[in-house]
């Protein structure tokens, strides 16, 4: 589904990605995973076209992103969906009214569809009976779900997630956790999720690519990530903050 070639990013003297590597395959959830300012954002605004690198390459479905025009690129972005990091929601419209915003701005779709299919993600993210409620009214989860619902309503083909369990209490990063994996199952289409929760990735990706040092430095299944004896990956897994900013 994506397919990055020998990426390179700076900014002035700043190399921040220096040759990356990485195929993402059609329908699995895809974990990017760095510490801080290891470049994973750096790296999602690239796959969405949004920063142009200094050279390299970036296929999506076959097709070569990083030349695009604007215009060009808005016919592969309308494959995408996008779950914000904090959340990005309209503060002055309804849960209804954010979830149906790119269907009524974007696609100018009837109004009998937005209605079934608004309503249709707003259960699957087990947010029936809130549809009238604002922003301000929402937990920090209950945004996440409703801006979960919005990368959704459009049917992408790729839902690219910007720290999902970011400011996030233990009980609720679970409970986004299982929903993220039961979307995935319902839908059936390609996750791609940047994190630095090492906990988040192993409980919910199909692969986790870990970024270091501005290339991807190991892939694997969580069950790979768990018993690598790589000092690094396993300090990353055990917590061991110190082998992971020195290894």
């Amino acid at each position: 589904m994506i397919k990055i070639l020998d990426l390179k990013k700076s900014f002035g003297k700043e190399e921040v990605l220096k040759g990356l590597n990485l195929t993402i395959q059609e329908g699995e959830i895809t974990v990017i995973l760095g510490r801080s300012g290891a470049g994973k954002s750096i790296l999602l605004k690239h796959i969405i076209g949004i920063t142009k690198p200094d050279s390299g390459k970036i296929f999506v479905n076959g097709d070569e992103i990083t030349s695009m025009t604007e215009k060009q690129l808005d016919r592969i972005r309308v494959n995408f969906g996008m779950l914000f990091q904090e959340g990005a929601l309209f503060d002055s419209l309804s849960v209804w009214e954010n979830v149906a915003f790119p269907l009524v701005e974007r696609e100018r779709s009837p109004r009998a569809e937005i209605k079934k299919r608004v309503a249709k993600k707003i259960e699957q993210v087990e947010l029936t009976g809130m549809e009238d409620k604002m922003p301000s009214e929402l937990s920090w989860g209950m945004k996440k779900r409703v801006g979960l619902a919005r990368a959704l309503v459009t049917n992408p083909k790729i839902v690219l997630f910007d720290e999902p369990t970011s400011g996030l209490d233990p009980i609720t990063e679970k409970s986004i956790t299982e929903l993220i994996r039961k979307t995935h199952e319902t839908e059936k289409i390609t996750y791609v999720i940047i994190s630095h929760n090492i906990k988040f990735a192993l409980a919910v990706a199909d692969k986790i690519a870990m970024l270091h040092n501005g290339k991807i430095y190991a892939e694997g299944t969580p069950a790979q990530f768990e018993k690598s004896k790589d000092s690094l990956i396993s300090g990353y897994v055990s917590g061991n903050l110190n082998e992971v900013t020195h290894g």
